[in-house]
């Protein structure tokens, strides 16, 4: 066989990848889907106790806590 022949048949499986890329792609998102049900599957629902606030002052903490600017000072 060639190289001219081997070059003409690489260029073939190349131009055929390349055509039908999108077949093999939704083959992948269907992996992906099914994969994403099985994890989701998984979750659980953890329910907020209303006593139990410490998520929220920690925000309301560390927000207190950035710095601020002045906006009627002048720039440097």
């Amino acid at each position: 066989m060639s190289w001219f022949a081997i070059v003409l048949l690489v260029a073939a499986v190349v131009l055929l990848a390349a055509a039908e890329w999108t077949r093999f792609a939704k083959l992948g998102e269907v992996r992906g889907e099914r994969k994403r049900a099985r994890r989701k599957s998984r979750l659980r629902v953890v329910e907020n106790d209303p006593d139990d606030d410490d998520f929220a002052r920690s925000v309301e903490r560390d927000l207190a806590a950035l710095p601020t600017i002045d906006e009627h000072e002048p720039r440097r």
